[in-house]
């Protein structure tokens, strides 16, 4: 049950403290809560463990150097960074929005 206004425009029934009201919230939560920030982690610590104990090989070949394992640490971070873009890039308001 729609009246008009003096303006000539619809009331919704709402007042105008109720139109204003600030909305906090997105439709992604924070980078720490999420599943994929763990399994990052997790990640991380497998690949560093893995060229630590991987280490000296047959002959003192280093098979899985530590310039390697940071430049797939390095890989893991980018990707990670591209998923919580693409996440952030997916919220349909900003977190912080303001009605003026």
């Amino acid at each position: 049950m729609a009246t008009a206004s003096s303006a000539g425009y619809p009331e919704s029934g709402r007042s105008q403290a109720a139109r204003t009201e600030r909305r906090v919230g997105a439709e992604t939560k924070p980078a720490f809560k999420s599943t994929e920030f763990f399994v990052y982690l997790a990640a991380v610590v497998a690949v560093l463990v893995a060229s630590a104990v991987v280490g000296d090989g047959f002959r003192d070949v280093d098979r899985f150097p530590a310039d390697q394992a940071w430049l797939y640490v390095t890989l893991l971070t980018v990707g990670y960074m591209l998923s919580r873009g693409l996440a952030k890039c997916g919220s349909r308001e900003p977190a912080d929005r303001t009605d003026a």
